[in-house]
């Protein structure tokens, strides 16, 4: 029986049921599980001691690219707009193969363990070169963090008025059977599971109809969740309008892409009958703040959301749009845009730490995760808040307003992945180094 005691630490936010926060607080993990919250808790396992420290559930990415960590701040790409910096990235991307695929999953995933970050999605829709969605499976194993990737695809390539080239897309009835057989060998619905897979058509526009509506139709038999990009841009709305004749949430309904097996990223420009139509069919967001700056997409209506009632969470997204993979920073970053442009009341940092927490792991429907309760899972994240960062501080369980975007320690399903501000599970230097080669590789 693994036990480990985090013991004593200043600030517990549970963001339980009733959002309990508790100071002074002890947390006993077991075998994967939150065993006893509490004060004078003993254990004959190892002890954290956790004094100058603030105890959150593990940070919950809910969109990422991350092949993308691969290329960032690509010149020609930095200044575009969603679709030009699509057509600068596509041919980088069409060189990549395995191992450029193995490492940067890595990379990503190491940075967002270091921000917090215990369970990450990812929308991986393109695969040259023999690349598999294994290869990214198997390094979010051996670094040890809670994975949901999702088998995505294109269909439609330039020669059939689509926007990625040609040799990125595949046919149909292949992605299909693909996707079969990933989910048969990967997807594990249990309780606790560390590995779910979901489907995750790229874009309405870059693959059919069709090819949605299958994939809705497999999901369904399958019993995984669905992911795509809507409504991203008001190029993407204009997309819609034109070529479907309806707006992205119309459009997603007709296909049957509603629903709490649904998540749709970025969101950015739905009105307010699309926000209702999400709201009741329970349909979840992942919310990209720092994205949606970076490529000028604009601020999601995430005040209007939550008032309604839609399920939201956050995503870093793809690392060559952000440039970075920093959970933490987006919860801030989603903090401050809703007070941008709905006054300094609009979002406290306890909402948007709920957001990167319980909000997230439920749009993944993952309610075993997400929260510090006794029998979820022991996911935890620790932060100093001892040192300058938070220096001065009146509430130094405000971390997004004053306090480290960096945890000190980071707990897997029990497992210590982070100790002391260092990744523990892979030689980090060493895949860093071997992923700037692979760059390097890629810019020749």
């Amino acid at each position: 029986m693994a036990e480990t005691l985090i013991r004593g630490a200043d600030y517990l936010i549970t963001m339980d049921d009733n959002r309990r926060e508790l100071a002074g607080a002890d947390l006993l993990l077991r075998d994967g599980v939150i065993a006893e919250i509490g004060q004078g808790l003993r254990t004959e396992g190892e002890i954290v001691e956790a004094n100058g420290c603030v105890v959150t559930p593990g940070l919950v990415n809910t969109h990422h690219h991350l092949y993308q960590s691969m290329t960032r701040a690509v010149p020609g790409a930095q200044d575009a707009l969603l679709f030009g910096w699509l057509q600068r990235l596509y041919p980088i991307w069409a060189r990549m193969g395995p191992e450029h695929m193995f490492v940067s999953a890595q990379i990503g995933l190491a940075e967002l363990a270091l921000s917090g970050c215990s369970l990450s999605s990812d929308h991986l829709y393109l695969y040259p070169n023999g690349v598999r969605l294994e290869d990214t499976i198997h390094a979010a194993a051996e670094l040890g963090l809670r994975f949901h990737p999702t088998r995505g695809s294109m269909s439609i390539g330039e020669s059939d008025g689509g926007l990625p080239p040609d040799a990125l897309v595949e046919r149909e009835a292949a992605i299909l059977e693909d996707c079969i057989r990933v989910v048969d060998a990967f997807h594990d619905p249990a309780e606790g599971s560390m590995c779910r897979v979901g489907l995750a058509p790229c874009s309405p526009f870059s693959v059919s109809r069709e090819l949605m509506r299958d994939t809705a139709l497999l999901a369904r038999d399958k019993g995984v969740m669905l992911h795509t990009h809507l409504a991203e841009n008001t190029e993407d709305v204009a997309y819609s309008l034109e070529t479907f004749g309806c707006r992205p949430g119309e459009y997603a309904e007709s296909l049957g892409w509603l629903g709490d097996d649904v998540w749709h990223a970025h969101c950015v420009q739905l009105d307010a009958s699309e926000i209702d139509l999400f709201a009741r069919t329970r349909t979840g967001v992942a919310h990209c703040p720092c994205s949606n700056c970076r490529l000028g997409s604009g601020i999601a209506p995430v005040r209007a959301m939550l008032d309604a009632g839609v399920s939201l969470g956050l995503g870093v997204d793809g690392s060559a749009s952000n440039d970075s993979g920093n959970l933490a920073a987006e919860a801030r970053q989603a903090m401050l845009l809703q007070r941008v442009t709905r006054g300094a009341d609009a979002m406290s940092p306890r909402a948007a730490l709920e957001l990167a927490t319980r909000g997230g792991a439920d749009v993944l429907g993952r309610a075993d995760c997400g929260r510090l309760m006794p029998g979820k899972r022991a996911d935890v994240a620790i932060w100093d808040v001892s040192g300058v960062q938070s220096a001065g501080s009146w509430d130094p369980a405000a971390l997004l307003l004053a306090g480290p975007t960096a945890v000190r320690d980071l707990f897997v399903e029990g497992r210590q992945v982070v100790r002391d501000g260092r990744v523990t599970t892979i030689d980090l230097a060493a895949q860093v180094a071997r992923q700037n080669e692979l760059a390097k590789g890629l810019a020749e």
